[in-house]
């Protein structure tokens, strides 16, 4: 556009390109062509009656722990001609700009201009090691730790611990992300709170005694509403709705967990 209108659009340096007043005043007209180009792909894909070609889906680092994947394997022995893209992190994809076609989401609400479903709730409870498990003589944690999350440095005490079964456990150690506070709490740093669904399912985790599971988030399917009769990306949501609704208990857990469930055998 510069070329042809003859006007220069950005001023360039060594740390990049920064808009002048010019590009300033065109960026809504790009913005509003880049929308139309969007909305025509999507309805080019809505189209599509086949179920062949790829289907990008992104979800949170944690589900790449879960059962989900043993369903994803099946779904692709089931329909061979469709490939997945399988885009993992904490971000949340824009299906609005097509960034993906399917979003599974673990939150308590979704807000997108989206259809979809909420799949399924899930609970959570304190994990540990079978070691550690031993060391818990009652309801109340003193002695104990915790693995936290970005709680401030020095706080020993969140109001998430004084409020859980354990409120005389003290919040020791911090880590950034999913994986290496499931690894920790394994290894017998600590405890962790963690979604049933993952922590039932880590070999080297169990529930720590005298608690019950409690109320978590829940995980959603999302895609956008013009792709909802593309048949490979149909495919895909219908099988994993049915899949993880058959496995329920598997993510609502509400029995309560008892002290003889972890003697060392």
């Amino acid at each position: 556009m510069e070329e042809r209108i003859g006007s220069r659009l950005f001023d360039r340096s060594k740390q990049g390109l920064v808009l002048t007043q010019i590009g300033e005043e065109l960026l809504p007209y790009a913005q509003r062509a880049e929308e139309e180009m969007t909305a025509a792909a999507r309805m080019i894909i809505g189209k599509d009656a086949d179920p062949t070609g790829t289907v990008y889906v992104s979800m949170p680092h944690g589900m790449a722990m879960t059962s989900l994947m043993d369903d994803l394997a099946l779904f692709s022995q089931r329909y061979p001609d469709i490939h997945l893209n399988l885009q993992f992190g904490n971000s949340i994809a824009n299906l609005h700009r097509r960034e993906v076609d399917v979003s599974i989401r673990v939150a308590d609400d979704v807000y997108d201009d989206a259809v979809g479903r909420r799949l399924v709730q899930m609970s959570q409870a304190a994990y540990c090691s079978r070691e550690y498990a031993e060391k818990v003589k009652n309801n109340q944690g003193e002695g104990l730790h915790f693995i936290g999350w970005h709680e401030p440095e020095g706080d020993t005490s969140s109001q998430w611990l004084k409020e859980s079964f354990y409120p005389k456990a003290t919040l020791k150690h911090r880590v950034s992300e999913l994986v290496p506070l499931i690894s920790l709490a394994a290894s017998g740093l600590g405890m962790a709170y963690l979604a049933c669904n993952l922590g039932d399912r880590h070999p080297e985790l169990v529930r720590a005694p005298f608690q019950k599971p409690l109320p978590y988030r829940s995980i959603w399917l999302l895609l956008h509403r013009d792709l909802r009769r593309t048949a490979r990306i149909r495919c895909l949501v219908d099988f994993l709705a049915e899949r993880v609704q058959l496995r329920e208990n598997e993510f609502w857990v509400s029995d309560t967990v008892d002290r003889s469930d972890f003697d060392v055998v």
